[in-house]
């Protein structure tokens, strides 16, 4: 451990330490195979062609034993632990085979059966590494500003605030801040959006995202295992451990699955001969395809191989989802409620219309507003003050100012009292203002401040203001109607407003005046009405709403650490048309869910029917309902991750 923090366990070296011995495991499983591949066609060649039978059958026991050894020994393990699994059902089948004299058969099911288990772990190898190439794309060194000096340091031993220069074409090396210089960034290996974004001084920037054009210095702000990708990666590999009801029901049912057959199996091998005279040695060999048919290696890895591929699909898209529950959920879906504030709009307020009365230009009316709003650091003032530098418009020097909490500001500009403020403040002052035109902006969900002098009393013109609706969220909304999803916009605004955005939107409908705890007893309603309900947020001040909901979704995950904690789904950029895809993508990992647990049980069944029959073989039973049906399994899971949000 280094004084920097804990063990550097996200390096990415370090932190896939155990996936650097996978080609090793990977060449010695394909040596094995190999080998074991050989000595079987040579044993099946010296028995069936030059009738050797002795030599033959002393390969098939080699083979047995080198492609049975593990099989072997989890099957121990398992009876030693009073558990009965598949490894234990192949290893009765194998040997039971090779004891009444179908020896070749007994060889291809341990064989066939060592395959399996190789595609299974592979499929698991895949997922694991897809995850860890996350991590890796953070280097392990970097340039450190030291003392006037470039010293290259490994990332582990750099220190929070010290200052790391990250030149063109280089990838972030630590979470940080920018300090000097300016550039564009990709930000795609968190987010999945290519077009690169800008970055200036005070700009934050992240681990493992790529530095374009410019030379940037940059005041690290976080740790080498506390970086945003850290986290992610930490975060997906947690959902892949977590179970989905689907398969925890998949495990139970394996579970009193396995010992139901090996009843059946027994009672096929015995009944006949003791009932009917049967031959004891065609009952009992029939009996052992029964058992290798009906292992449940194809059903048990149906669903987690399935929400696995989802995920890590999701993760490389950008989109973070925290378990296999969640994919579950986001299925079953009927409604998503949007919050409206940063998430279906921009969260920033900005100036609509300036509109002049009596003889005033826009400039008065902009001039006298942002002269005296220039003193006041509300959200509103810092809109007005912003735009008189897009309209080159002179500020006045003013006196007296003062800011009245809730309502405006006032001050002395050239020996008059000017105001800028709401309609009530020019209520309270007795200041007429055209109150038909106000209402007609008012219900168009503008925010109305009004300008205007005490002597004369009088208004002198309107500034409206509203919050931009986010370019992306039309779009979002319609993809969701053409899921049969509804959408509903739960917002603390005020009706005007709500009623303004969900109509240019098209929310289908709207609550506004909500304040946070509203905000759950919507989701609460909206639950009983219409069952699985999702809550889109930005994680801070929709928390509790997201965590009531039944799938809850945080926007912009990449600057929030609250939405890492809070939600079920991360949305790592600012993205609601990405919604849609997630839609897309739990109902089809859910449908390749169920497509994948009903081939294994016809294709178990129907061989198991077959093999009481006498219609299939040992090797058949192994070959294409055990390795066959998971290998099918697992490509059909493998699709979900060429599944991508549109563009």
């Amino acid at each position: 451990m280094n004084e920097n923090g804990p063990e550097a366990d996200t390096c990415s070296h370090c932190a896939t330490g155990d996936h650097e011995e996978e080609p090793k495991s990977n060449r010695r499983t394909v040596a094995i195979a190999a080998i074991s591949g050989i000595l079987l066609v040579v044993g099946i060649f010296l028995e069936f062609r030059l009738a050797q039978q002795t030599y033959a059958h002393l390969l098939y026991v080699f083979v047995i034993a080198i492609a049975g050894y593990s099989i072997f020994r989890n099957a121990l393990s398992a009876l030693l632990q009073r558990r009965v699994e598949m490894n234990l059902l192949m290893s009765i089948a194998a040997v039971g085979a090779f004891l009444i004299g179908h020896a070749e058969e007994g060889a291809s099911v341990m064989f066939l059966f060592f395959i399996a288990e190789f595609l299974e772990d592979y499929s698991a190898q895949r997922a694991r590494n897809s995850v860890s190439a996350l991590l890796k794309l953070a280097p392990e060194e970097a340039s450190v500003k030291r003392n006037g000096k470039e010293v290259r340091m490994h990332v582990h031993d750099i220190s929070i605030d010290d200052i790391v220069l990250v030149k063109p074409g280089e990838r972030v090396p630590l979470d940080g801040m920018v300090s000097t210089g300016n550039s564009s960034v990709n930000e795609s290996p968190l987010t999945g959006e290519s077009v690169p974004l800008s970055k200036k001084i005070g700009s934050q920037v992240y681990a493992g995202t790529i530095n374009l054009d410019g030379f940037m210095e940059v005041k690290v702000t976080k740790h080498s295992n506390e970086t945003l990708i850290a986290r992610v990666v930490k975060l997906v590999q947690e959902s892949q451990k977590n179970k989905s009801p689907t398969e925890k029901f998949v495990d139970r049912f394996a579970r009193r699955y396995t010992p139901t057959v090996i009843t059946l199996a027994f009672l096929t091998a015995i009944l006949p001969p003791l009932l009917f005279g049967a031959s004891l040695d065609t009952w009992v060999y029939r009996a052992f395809i029964l058992l290798v048919v009906s292992c449940p290696c194809a059903l048990a890895i149906s669903t987690p191989v399935s929400m696995v591929s989802a995920i890590t699909g999701a993760a490389r898209n950008g989109v973070l989802v925290k378990s296999a529950g969640a994919i579950e959920n986001i299925s079953k879906l009927n409604v998503i409620a949007f919050d409206k504030t940063g998430t279906l709009t921009c969260g920033k307020l900005a100036v609509m219309d300036i509109l002049p009365i009596d003889g005033f230009s826009q400039t008065n009316v902009l001039s006298l507003a942002a002269s005296l709003e220039s003193k006041s650091s509300h959200p509103i003032a810092s809109a007005i003050t912003e735009i008189t530098s897009k309209q080159d418009v002179s500020l006045q020097s003013n006196g007296d100012f003062r800011s009245i909490p809730g309502v405006g500001v006032e001050g002395v500009i050239e020996g008059e009292v000017y105001l800028v403020g709401s309609v009530n403040m020019f209520l309270d002052r007795g200041i007429a203002y055209p109150g038909q035109q106000v209402a007609s902006l008012q219900e168009a969900g503008k925010t109305v401040i009004l300008v205007g002098r005490s002597s004369p009393k009088e208004t002198i013109g309107i500034i409206t203001l509203a919050d931009s609706i986010r370019p992306e969220a039309i779009q979002a909304i319609g993809e969701l109607k053409q899921l049969g999803i509804e959408t509903v916009m739960i917002s603390g605004d005020n009706d005007y407003t709500a009623a303004a955005i969900a109509g240019k939107i098209g929310i289908d409908h709207f609550h506004a005046q909500l304040l946070p705890e509203d905000k759950v007893e919507e989701i609460e309603a909206l639950t009983k009405k219409y069952g699985c309900v999702a809550m889109v947020g930005d994680g801070v001040n929709d928390a509790p709403a997201l965590a009531k909901a039944s799938v809850g979704i945080a926007m912009g995950a990449i600057g929030t650490d609250v939405a890492l904690e809070t939600a079920d789904v991360a949305l790592m950029h600012d993205d609601v048309s990405k919604i849609s895809y997630l839609v897309s993508l739990g109902r089809k990992a859910m449908q390749v869910v169920r497509e994948n647990i009903w081939a294994s049980i016809l294709v178990k069944g129907g061989f198991a029917a077959l093999a009481i029959m006498g219609l299939v073989s040992l090797w058949m039973a192994v070959a294409i309902g055990d390795m066959g049906l998971s290998l099918a399994v697992i490509l059909n899971a493998m699709r979900l991750a060429l599944i991508r949000p549109r563009a």
